[in-house]
């Protein structure tokens, strides 16, 4: 490939890799992207229009009680909507704060799990897997099972956990990111080792270790409903290792979704990415950092953060705008998966939680989705089928001064992100808060 010097120059200049892809995510994030966010922003609603104005009005409302319940500032709240007309767009700010945009990107955290569901059942509509298999099946065509048969992958019930059961959290597969580790100060693994050394490089075998140590599970399989990122972690190693084998070399999840999901060979190209390496940081701009007010008085700004820790299920980021055009064309079926499979990702449920199918979990009057959290963000993303009316909130704040390990605080600042989204439905007639 002939490399214009163009690009030689501007690579050299900002250190990043001369190859053939790095060039292809240059143009993706510039110029795709720039055409994504033309046409998304041509249709948003003039700002100065009444009806935009009422969803800016709501969303400043919802700021506003926010700050007066925390008692402190909230930089920014924001919402995007998109009816079956019209598409409109609330940045609201505390003063001297900068007004996000539609395409500001930030990391979307557990949303990242309805994309990982969306990979694994393109690979069941694709004939590369069967979601309804044990996780120590053969891979179809192969002498392969789907997680390596390794002691180093012996967790509790491994032969009787299905692939299945761990998009609908109902494995009982513990959680090392979420809950605390024997031995670990009453931390997370996850926390204890990034607090210790911010530049590790996890792996799905090391997250496994303290669960087959010390025998970690919730309950046996079909038992019960427990959130779990390590399930989550789990099914990106699955789609590693199926489509490793489907292309005849090593490739990674995050490669999955760059070449089927959201790269600019899939269906609806979007300018969305899943870091995986432990280096790899930063977001590009236009991007927002994230705030975490801490009971001390401490606060934490976030802009690098290392997603090693978190692949499959808590890694992404990219813009609202994306985000929308992402949620909006999955749920109708006019993205990577047929209307039929989709109902799957909707209606797949466990009997002990009937709103959380396959990475996808049902909110009256907002609709399926996921939200998220990570390192100061808080987001939701949604769309509702009864009305045709997508929703993308998020608060790039998080506040822990107040209740039992910031809890009460934590609470009011990810409700006030929903009361947010329903606001934005209300002011232009649509059913809001249930």
């Amino acid at each position: 490939m002939m490399i214009p010097l163009f690009f030689t120059r501007l690579y050299k200049r900002l250190n990043l890799p001369l190859t053939p892809i790095s060039i292809a995510r240059f143009f993706l994030i510039g110029g795709l992207t720039g055409l994504l966010f033309g046409c998304s922003l041509v249709n948003v609603e003039d700002h100065r229009s009444p009806l935009n104005s009422q969803v800016q009005e709501a969303v400043d409302n919802a700021r506003a009680t926010l700050e007066k319940d925390l008692g402190n500032a909230v930089p920014s709240l924001n919402v995007l909507i998109q009816t079956p007309t019209q598409t409109y767009f609330a940045s609201s700010i505390a003063p001297g704060q900068q007004p996000l945009t539609p395409g500001t990107n930030f990391r979307f955290a557990s949303a990242t799990k309805n994309f990982t569901a969306a990979a694994v059942m393109k690979m069941y509509q694709d004939g590369w897997l069967n979601y309804k298999a044990l996780i120590t099946d053969l891979i179809p065509g192969t002498n392969q099972p789907y997680v390596p048969a390794t002691p180093d992958w012996n967790i509790p019930n491994k032969r009787t956990i299905t692939i299945e059961q761990l998009l609908n959290h109902s494995a009982g597969v513990y959680d090392v990111d979420n809950d605390s580790v024997p031995g670990l100060n009453k931390e997370s693994y996850v926390n204890y080792v990034l607090s210790r050394d911010s530049t590790h490089q996890f792996t799905a075998e090391e997250m496994l270790k303290p669960i087959i140590r010390y025998q970690l599970n919730y309950f046996d399989p079909t038992k019960g409903y427990h959130y779990s990122n390590t399930g989550y972690f789990i099914l990106s190693r699955i789609i590693e290792r199926v489509y490793s084998l489907k292309a005849g070399q090593a490739k990674t999840c995050t490669d999955y979704m760059y070449d089927h999901i959201t790269g600019p060979a899939s269906r609806v190209p979007l300018p969305i990415w899943f870091p995986y390496r432990a280096n790899d940081v930063q977001m590009p701009q236009p991007s927002v950092a994230s705030l975490i007010r801490r009971a001390s008085g401490r606060q934490d700004g976030f802009g690098p953060v290392n997603m090693s820790g978190h692949v499959g299920e808590g890694n992404g980021y990219g813009t609202m705008a994306s985000l929308n055009t992402y949620i909006r064309s999955l749920m109708k079926g006019e993205n990577v998966l047929l209307p039929q499979t989709v109902k799957l990702l909707q209606t797949d449920v466990s009997a002990a939680n009937p709103t959380y199918g396959l990475g996808t979990s049902y909110r009256q009057n907002l609709g399926y989705g996921h939200n998220g959290a990570i390192a100061g963000y808080l987001m939701t993303m949604t769309y509702d089928p009864a009305t045709d009316v997508s929703v993308i909130a998020m608060l790039p704040m998080w506040d822990l001064t107040q209740g039992p390990n910031g809890d009460t605080t934590f609470g009011k600042c990810f409700n006030s992100m929903y009361d947010a989204a329903y606001a934005a439905r209300a002011a232009l007639g649509f059913p809001g808060k249930p």
